[in-house]
């Protein structure tokens, strides 16, 4: 897969896998409109990294956009594309739901029509932990079903695999869903949490706890969700001779259309990841603990038996070390 289209260029984690791609050689034209869901100024530091590279270009438009999209992938001839654009966030998809069709399934529609009219060799798209909703059998496994979503963030994830499966079964188009585990690093996303409570306790300010701190998250640090993408590309993925419509497992198919979880196979209590970050920044937080928040889960933990079996990866990044990674960075970034 040498020339490759990465959706989100200029996120979190779209910076991070063009940035491994480009130092592999490839080919990385990235898609990313900016948008103004968080500091823009981020995204264009990241952006600004990416450029460094001959082999990268930017393409400035939104995936909705029903005609930039068909001109995208014509001009190009992508081997691989990486669906990494997204309206994220839980709490977000409360207030401004439209938001999440637009992207999260306007936009997937048009990459599903760009990549079957083009030869597209390979669709890898983000999903999310947050599929497995109401689910409370741990840890949580792609062999499960994923049918009670407690979010239209997790409802709009959802749809994506069910959408992606019916263009592998209509056209063939080989296709793999990652479901991200609560990633965190450098170049981070300003509204999660570990960005919120950095930024809180250097101003002295309070953070929010939710659930009263009974809170437990399966924390997977940048780096080891860059390489479980990085190997996927040019692991396609394969029909499973075995799949029954009698007993239907939800990883896998008939067709050339897979499921993985990415996450450190580890909870970990939120009170011991804001220890670590207290620890790191030698500063105490002034908590002010709060009830759950709708549309949260209290728990995620990843079953990653499949992805050590089909790439021999397993992320193993300690809470301790990512933390005290991204903690040097933001310092650097933010001069504090």
């Amino acid at each position: 897969m040498r020339k490759i289209l990465i959706t989100g260029a200029a996120g979190f984690i779209g910076y991070h896998l063009s940035k491994r791609l480009l130092e592999d050689g490839r080919t990385v034209v990235g898609l990313d409109n900016l948008n103004d869901y968080y500091d823009p100024r981020l995204k264009r530091d990241r952006l600004d990294q990416l450029e460094k590279f001959p082999a990268f270009s930017h393409a400035d438009f939104d995936m909705a956009d029903r005609e930039a999209m068909p001109a995208l992938f014509a001009e190009h001839g992508f081997d691989a594309v990486v669906n990494l654009a997204a309206q994220a966030g839980v709490r977000y998809s409360l207030v401004n739901p439209h938001s999440y069709v637009d992207t999260n399934l306007v936009g997937f529609v048009n990459i599903l029509e760009g990549c079957r009219h083009n030869g597209v060799k390979h669709l890898l798209y983000a999903s999310s932990s947050s599929v497995y909703g109401a689910n409370t059998n741990m840890p949580f496994s792609v062999h499960s079903n994923v049918d009670h979503p407690v979010s239209l963030y997790a409802a709009s994830k959802k749809a994506n695999e069910l959408l992606a499966h019916s263009y592998s079964h209509l056209y063939g188009l080989p296709a793999t869903g990652l479901r991200f585990f609560t990633v965190y690093g450098p170049w981070g996303r300003p509204d999660m949490a570990l960005f919120l409570f950095t930024k809180a306790i250097l101003e002295g300010r309070p953070i929010d706890v939710f659930n009263n701190g009974n809170m437990e998250r399966d924390f997977t640090y940048i780096d080891d969700i860059t390489e479980g993408v990085f190997r996927l590309v040019d692991h396609l993925p394969r029909a499973n001779p075995e799949w029954s419509g009698d007993h239907p497992d939800p990883a896998t198919s008939y067709c050339p259309w897979r499921l993985y979880n990415i996450g450190n196979n580890s909870k970990e209590k939120l009170t011991r990841y804001i220890e670590v970050l207290e620890e790191c920044l030698g500063k105490k937080a002034e908590k002010n603990f709060l009830p759950m928040q709708a549309g949260d889960v209290s728990a995620t933990y990843a079953d990653v038996e499949d992805l050590v079996r089909e790439i021999n990866f397993k992320p193993n990044t300690s809470i301790e070390d990512g933390v005290r990674n991204f903690v040097a960075w933001y310092r650097e970034y933010y001069g504090v």
